[in-house]
This record gives C-alpha cells, structure tokens and sequence, in this order.
C-alpha cells in the first residue's frame, strides 16, 4: 500500500464517524502526522471525544481515555513509585499517560496544578518523578477536549499549557442535512465501534518522517516570517506569536502539504493552517469574558492578519 492510499483510508475511516467536519478531519490529522497535540474545544455534544475516538482507533496505536475531574491528581497522570517490602526498593507503576495517543477528556475540569503535569510530556516526550526521567511512547499525542470556560466547574488553560498544542479546534453543530442523516441512520450501535485500525505504528511513523522530506520554500518561510511579526506589532494583541508558534505553523503546513500529495508547501497551507495553529497562542487586547469569546476575537484578528499581509507568488 502507497502512503498516500493510507492516507486517504485514514481520512475516509474518520469522516465516515464525524461526519460533515471534513475540514476538521483533515486538520486533525493534519496536527497528528505534524507529531502535535490537539484542543477540540466546544460546547458538549458535538463530537469532540467521538473525533479523538476515532483518530486513536484509524491509527493503530496504544491508546489510553483519561476523564479529568476536579480531584484528579498528577500522579494519577503519570505514575507513582510503590515501595515493595520483599525486595526493599521502589518500583515505578506507569500511569495512562504512557501510550501513543492519549485522550484528554475535558481537561479544562481538573484544576491548575493537575493540568501542568501534562507540560513535560507534551514538550519533551517524557515525565519526571522523583528525580528520575521516564521516555514516553513514539510517538506521543495528545488530544485534549474541553468545554467553554463559561460552563460550571471549569478551569482555564494557561498560556504555557495553550501553547503546547500544536491546533486548537472546534467543531460546531453539523448542518441540518447531515445532522438529519445521523439521526435517520443511527441504532444502539455506536459506529466506533465498526471502526478498524487502518495503519501499524510503524506506519505512523514512517509518515510522521515522510513530513520533514516536504520541502518549504523560501518564500514560504518568509510569509509565516511577516505572520509572526505583524502579530507581535498589531496593537489589539496584547501578545504575539511566538517562535514555537511560528514551527509549529511551518510543520503542520508540511503536514497538510504531504496529505494532499505534495512534496512542498503552498502559500495556501499556510493560510489554511493560520487560525487554528496560530489563534490560541495570541493574546487579544481587553479581551471579552469566558473562554468562547476571547477565542472567538482572536481568531478574527488572525484572520485579519491573514488579509493583511500580502501573499508570496
């Protein structure tokens, strides 16, 4: 099997569970081929958990479902050292966090301190505990759900904890059309669970390392160059893009290039990729209440930036 024929029984087996969010799909699997972490943020019942369902099933990876709750611990993330009395040593018990993808759900519901547990392992590939480091499966994803910050019990992400995900995305209600079709053409049987893994880990792999062979141009880099620094000047962002952003932008547009079946990025991919790799690292000047609306501002002022700067021919 080529890989882009994988790629597109990727793409096909996750549309066929969320239905009618192809774009989403497509800049899901985007940030997964990237080697990011993933935020579906929305409100309830519109197929964030089911989304990260299915791209942990079409991968055929080590998968591991953590329920955030307010009284969830870090050591309940990560692990634990368990002194054994027979042998007079500490043994380490992994937590859930050590599998290939690990879905988040409602991350926004466990409080600040639990939520830092994750920087780590999402930044480096690894957790620290008691002094000693442990190396986390290759490769490592998280997709992170949560509710808006307007709903009860809700903790919001720091910027520090925003900034490791590679895409922020959002799903919205499905459109009547589509919407009718679920409901014609749904039974007790939850279609998960027809879904069937559609690549080994070594498969992920190797796309994962086709995506540094994209070649960016020049020009590419510097129209995500003047991106990042018209961000940092407009006087409605309080902060700018940050260098990480800017990567993380340059490797999720290789990403989107090597799904579509091109050996190098476009201008496009860039632009396409901008609001939902770019808008949750910005800070909005004055921004308005609750998680939706600042949100929602900075992706209007990204999408402004998008207008504004001029597109390399």
């Amino acid at each position: 099997m080529t890989h882009q024929r994988l790629l597109r029984d990727l793409l096909d087996a996750v549309n066929g569970v969320v239905r009618g969010k192809e774009d989403v799909v497509l800049n899901a699997l985007t940030a997964t081929l990237a080697g990011g972490h993933i935020l579906l943020e929305d409100v309830p019942g519109v197929g964030k958990t089911t989304l990260g369902h299915a791209l942990a099933r079409v991968l055929g990876c080590s998968f591991r479902r953590i329920q955030f709750t307010s009284d969830l611990l870090p050591s309940d993330i990560l692990g634990v050292n368990v002194f054994l009395r027979g042998s007079e040593q500490f043994e380490f018990r992994p937590g859930p966090i050590f599998a290939n993808v690990v879905l988040a759900d409602e991350i926004n519901r466990t409080t600040p301190k639990t939520q830092s547990s994750l920087l780590e392992a999402m930044n480096e590939g690894q957790v620290s505990i008691d002094n000693e480091t442990h190396p986390l499966p290759d490769p490592f994803i998280v997709i992170a759900t949560q509710n808006p910050q307007d709903f009860h019990g809700t903790y919001p992400l720091p910027e520090s904890q925003l900034d490791r995900f590679m895409m922020r995305l959002h799903l919205g209600y499905p459109d009547g059309r589509v919407e009718r079709a679920i409901l014609k053409g749904r039974t007790r049987r939850d279609p998960l669970d027809a879904l069937e893994p559609k690549a080994t880990l070594d498969q992920v792999r190797d796309l994962q390392r086709r995506v540094d062979d994209i070649r960016v141009d020049d020009l590419v880099i510097d129209y995500i160059m003047t991106l990042v620094e018209t961000s940092r000047q407009t006087p409605t962002l309080e902060l700018g893009v940050s260098t990480r952003g800017a990567l993380a932008l340059q490797r999720a547009a290789r990403a989107r290039a090597l799904l579509l079946g091109r050996a190098y990025t476009l201008p496009d991919d860039v632009k396409h990729l901008a609001v939902p790799v770019l808008a949750h690292r910005v800070l909005v000047t004055g921004g308005g209440e609750g998680l939706l609306r600042t949100y929602g501002e900075a992706e209007r002022v990204v999408a402004q930036l998008i207008e504004q700067v001029p597109v390399p021919v």
